[in-house]
């Protein structure tokens, strides 16, 4: 029989101090904020003001709120640490750069850039010498569901043959499924295992954040908490919405004529195009479009529901109509449903009603995606690309299901690094 051990277990696999986010984050802020200060009392004294004081805390603040932003966003998957760096060290130096523009404090411009770019280069210097050749090894309860995880990749999978709690702490953590029937040895094994201060997940939730899709059996078994997300960031995001699309005009207004422009002399048509979808609450609205179609291509013979569906390589899409596809720049018009409250920036995909009335009656729990409003960029989107088949719509509602669990600020924060991805490299398109 084994015996508890009630002491936290000191694992063997050890790393370098670089593997600490403690140890990051301090060398970054003194590298960020040293470095630019050291060099103007070194090389050039006298141009030292408290403009380059204001700058030195600056660059603190931003390595801070850079290395927050990213264990907020790096903790969804399909997220890793060389995609995050950027995005999220671009956005903190934005913060603090927007704190001197509305209070016009001085602060040292060539300090402030090269705090930045010194804070770039130390965390990519960091994923490069200890972070990329990490890979997680997690321990698993050989009863349930378990098996199922094997086929997961980026994770070193460890089937225990006995509740060997010395073995476990060799690993970063423990799985099980805790709906299984488990023999009395394995269950004191895992309470062991936290009481040493392992971390032991469930089958399900685990695989949740591995894959970024929620399996649909039943809707009670998902632990959605309340079927309904939380209400208090569902309204500041409708006000975020509003706000964001209102700054944004000066730079949309531009863009949709010369998209408009290429549309007419490209074939002549009509510029936009207009289709019933199902938006918030199961209610109907107009979805706005550039068209990237030619007109009348269905012919009399295609039922509405085939003329709903985009395959690949639709030899109805123009050739304006391709790139503006591939770029995304045909939802553009969509702004105008965001600042009438029909969709959001990010959320799930509004649907044709034609094509959603058919899911509705082949997939069950298809209606909940409903409950928060339907987006431009989402989930699914940058995770899946563009599907119009009933087998794909199905693990798209998981991917969509997964985002209404999780419905929070700092999903839709990746979701929108991840569409930036998605308009380079024109993934998913159709």
């Amino acid at each position: 029989m084994m015996q508890a051990q009630l002491t936290p277990i000191r694992r063997s696999r050890t790393g370098s101090l670089l593997t600490r986010r403690r140890v990051q984050l301090l060398v970054g802020m003194a590298l960020a904020g040293f470095g630019p200060l050291l060099w103007r009392l070194l090389v050039a004294p006298e141009t030292y003001f408290v403009s380059t004081t204001n700058a030195f805390f600056a660059n603190i603040v931003a390595v801070a709120i850079g290395l927050w932003l990213r264990l907020s966003v790096e903790n969804y998957p399909g997220i890793r640490s060389s995609t995050s760096i950027l995005p999220t060290a671009s956005a903190a130096h934005g913060l603090v750069l927007a704190f001197f523009f509305f209070t016009r404090q001085p602060y040292d411009r060539l300090a402030f850039v090269a705090g930045y770019l010194i804070h770039v280069l130390w965390f990519y210097l960091v994923y490069f010498l200890v972070q990329r050749r990490n890979v997680l090894q997690i321990a698993m309860v050989p009863f349930g569901a378990w098996q199922k995880l094997l086929s997961l990749e980026n994770v070193s999978w460890i089937p225990l043959d006995a509740p060997n709690l010395e073995l476990a702490a060799r690993c970063d953590a423990v799985v099980a499924d805790f709906s299984a029937e488990l023999p009395p040895e394995w269950e004191r094994f895992l309470a062991d295992a936290a009481l040493a201060g392992l971390i032991v997940y469930q089958v399900k939730p685990l695989a949740e954040t591995l894959t970024g899709r929620v399996e649909i059996d039943h809707l009670s078994e998902n632990s959605f908490g309340s079927l309904v997300p939380a209400r208090g960031y569902f309204h500041l995001k409708t006000m975020i919405d509003f706000v964001t699309t209102l700054l944004a005009l000066p730079a949309i207004l531009p863009l949709v004529g010369l998209c408009a422009l290429a549309i007419k002399l490209d074939d002549g048509g009509p510029v936009f195009f207009r289709q019933r979808r199902i938006g918030h609450r199961g209610d109907t609205f107009t979805v706005w479009k550039f068209r990237t179609m030619r007109i009348g291509a269905g012919g009399a013979t295609q039922s509405a529901r085939e003329a709903a569906m985009t395959g690949t390589l639709d030899p109805r899409i123009t050739r304006v109509g391709a790139f503006l596809r591939k770029t995304r720049l045909d939802e553009l018009p969509q702004a105008l449903n965001v600042l009438r409250g029909e969709m959001s920036w990010i959320g799930p995909r509004p649907e044709a009603d034609v094509l959603s009335h058919w899911y509705v009656g082949e997939i069950p729990f298809y209606r909940y995606r409903h409950v928060v409003k339907p987006g431009i960029s989402g989930w699914a989107q940058t995770n899946q690309g563009h599907v119009a088949e009933l087998g794909e719509i199905t693990a798209k509602l998981q991917y969509d299901f997964y985002y209404i669990k999780y419905f929070s600020p700092w999903l839709d924060v990746l979701i929108v690094f991840k569409t930036l991805r998605t308009v380079f490299t024109g993934f998913g398109a159709r």
